[in-house]
């Protein structure tokens, strides 16, 4: 019975560990939506979110959406042409570019440019002892260090999603056409924008923001959770970071099973 009481004993304590996350996550989402909340000094810390998670990530995202615009379009171009169906490749791109492709691609840079760093930054803040002196001048941290966090994050996963499937769908088509084998410009946005409905809309929105915002609540609390020892830092570290990738492709897997059913 051991091996059953130890998996019983893990189940639980995952249960409660998501229990704690989405309780933490809905009190930043009520907190968010409250001006007074939002003082010059949280404003601040959302702009530096913001410009190192999405304006300094612009570089990567216009790599990444190039090299994958370019071969899902050139593939999904030949192919169907090779088969006389080229009437689906707006659907086929929407399917694979903006459903799977961009908020997948863009949440794992986010993850792994901030995901890391959040949870350092907490993990030194809190042995130096900024937290308390933060909760000593009266500054609620979940105010000032997660909310802000929280939005950044969310913000810019979505911004840089957007962007990919825009970078993504310019380059294919503008790489297909120096090749010789693309359709009028006209046709190809005709194509894609005709396939583009509002549940693809949602399914970017959910597999972008959802993902982010995990992202930054669980970076957050495994850095403020470290005790006295400096070696605890590279541990909140991996921890985060492992369990923001695993977030994720959780998020994503259960938001296209809900889409396709």
């Amino acid at each position: 019975m051991k091996p059953v009481t130890s998996l019983g004993s893990t189940i639980v304590l995952r249960l409660r560990d998501l229990q704690y996350l989405l309780s933490v996550l809905v009190a930043i989402a009520l907190l968010a939506v409250q001006p007074r909340y939002w003082p010059r000094t949280v404003r601040n810390v959302l702009a530096r979110q913001i410009l190192f998670t999405g304006v300094e990530a612009l570089g990567l995202i216009f790599a990444v959406a190039s090299v994958a615009g370019i071969s899902v379009v050139l593939q999904a171009q030949v192919w169907l042409g090779k088969v006389g169906r080229r009437d689906l490749l707006g659907p086929l791109l929407v399917v694979v570019v903006v459903r799977e492709f961009a908020p997948v691609l863009a949440s794992l840079v986010v993850i792994i440019r901030s995901a890391s760093a959040v949870a350092s930054e907490m993990a030194n803040m809190q042995l130096a002892g900024e937290v308390r002196l933060l909760d000593a001048q009266g500054l609620d941290p979940l105010v000032y260090l997660v909310m802000p966090r929280v939005v950044g994050l969310s913000v810019c996963a979505f911004g840089l999603s957007i962007l990919f499937v825009v970078v993504s769908l310019v380059s294919g088509y503008l790489f297909v056409t120096l090749l010789g084998h693309a359709i009028r410009p006209r046709d190809f946005a005709d194509s894609v924008f005709g396939a583009l409905g509002p549940v693809d809309m949602l399914n970017l929105l959910g597999k972008s923001v959802i993902p982010a915002a995990l992202t930054a609540v669980i970076c957050c609390t495994e850095g403020l959770s470290v005790g006295a020892g400096g070696t605890e830092i590279p541990r909140a570290t991996s921890r985060g970071l492992a369990r923001s990738v695993v977030a994720m492709f959780v998020v994503a897997g259960a938001i296209s099973v809900v889409t396709y059913l």
